[in-house]
């Protein structure tokens, strides 16, 4: 297929807003575990709810958006969104939290099975680990963002503030809840991707055969490959660290350190999500001067060294190694989904779908890391991590794809 842009653009937007309402949960965690007055298995149910709708709509969706087309899905996708949003918004407790955060989940998860395999296409599959890269950079730079915006809401809202759009929020948030603020924030976004979606006047995409999902028989072939069932894990491992780190990270630093979760524990995550955009940009320049292997155990090593010293470390020490464990996971989702997607000669879209599905990972490792906080503390509960860093390690070491990413000393194109 021939190059397209403008997929490209509108998929890295779709990014933005993705990263920039999924990523603000951890942040809310000690909010959540505070109005709610949850123990740490019952707050670890949260994320479980975002990412178990990864496992449920993946492989649908994958089928779904052969039978309609892209525009249809996304469409599908943020209305999805704007309901779970909604619901939240207007009456917040802990059984609506769990139903808005598994539909916001439904969404994103159709979302980003839609968007994966197209952006392969349509940026060219010897460019896949730099255009995913990239759209990490902004998923990064969203990130980065939420956080500051939920500050930001929560410090005026709290302050009483009543200008411009706080007239607004005022009377819709309730008394010492004042988070809510971003879920009637989210309630806007989507309405207005949704209009994005209805107006953008899409070009038609052609996925070649490898790139479509197959029927249920397809994926079931599939897992009979070893190669899929060990990049699933590595999926599941990724998101399960990712959001180990970034969901208990602000609760940690009240629990252990009396660091204050509304403004320096979500500064702490804020700089998480930023310093992975930096490690974005790093990536994109390294991943033109060597292989996505290597890459990978280049900067898998120093996020472990980073999560012993957060985790064992002075207050001031957690503070800054956590945040720094973003900048060397910036490129490891995009390097793994690369890996994965160059790995096998066909049925790319189908593989996608349960690529994607491996994000589940981000609701098992919660739950468990959540179980294990009530049993022997967090502490001890988020070593679990060195499990799913490990793995992450392992793969810079069997990685065997059929096409690996091009740099600026291959002399020709790869195909």
């Amino acid at each position: 297929m021939k190059r397209n842009y403008y997929i490209v653009a509108l998929i890295m937007l779709t990014f933005f807003v993705i990263s920039f309402i999924t990523n603000i949960i951890g942040p809310l965690s000690p909010e959540f575990i505070n109005d709610f007055k949850l123990s740490d298995a019952l707050a670890g149910v949260l994320p479980f709810a975002f990412f178990i709708a990864y496992g449920v709509m993946s492989i649908p969706t994958s089928m779904l958006v052969q039978k309609y087309n892209e525009k249809v899905i996304m469409v599908a996708a943020f209305v999805v969104a704007f309901l779970g949003s909604l619901l939240l918004a207007v009456e917040p407790n802990y059984l609506t939290t769990i139903i808005s955060l598994f539909l916001i989940g439904c969404g994103m998860a159709m979302l980003q099975v839609v968007i994966n395999p197209l952006l392969r296409t349509a940026g060219g599959a010897e460019n896949y680990a730099f255009t995913s890269v990239m759209a990490q950079l902004i998923f990064g730079g969203a990130s980065f963002l939420s956080p500051l915006v939920y500050s930001y809401l929560v410090t005026n809202i709290d302050k009483g503030n009543h200008a411009g759009v706080f007239s607004l929020l005022q009377p819709l948030v309730p008394h010492g809840m004042s988070w809510i603020s971003l879920y009637w924030v989210f309630t806007v976004i989507s309405i207005f991707m949704f209009a994005v979606m209805l107006i953008s006047k899409f070009p038609k995409v052609e996925l070649a055969e490898d790139e479509k999902a197959g029927p249920w028989k397809t994926h079931v072939l599939l897992f009979k490959k070893p190669v899929v069932i060990l990049y699933f894990i590595a999926l599941f491992c990724y998101v399960g660290t990712e959001q180990g780190v970034s969901y208990w990270m602000s609760q940690f630093l009240f629990q252990y350190h009396h660091v204050d979760p509304q403004v320096a524990g979500a500064s702490a995550v804020s700089n998480f999500w930023g310093l992975m955009l930096v490690g974005g940009i790093v990536g994109l320049l390294l991943l033109k001067v060597m292989d996505s292997r290597k890459l990978l155990i280049f900067f898998t090593i120093p996020a472990i060294i980073c999560l012993s010293l957060a985790l064992f470390g002075s207050a001031q020490i957690s503070l800054y190694a956590f945040p720094i464990i973003g900048f060397f996971m910036s490129v490891m989702y995009p390097i793994i989904f690369s890996l994965a997607l160059s790995s096998v000669s066909e049925d790319h879209g189908s593989f996608a779908g349960i690529l994607v599905t491996g994000i589940i990972g981000g609701a098992v490792v919660q739950i468990l890391i959540g179980a294990l906080g009530d049993l022997i503390g967090l502490k001890a509960g988020m070593t679990f991590l060195y499990i799913t860093f490990g793995y992450m390690l392992s793969i810079g070491f069997w990685a065997k794809p059929i096409i690996t990413n091009q740099t600026v000393f291959d002399k020709k194109d790869k195909v």
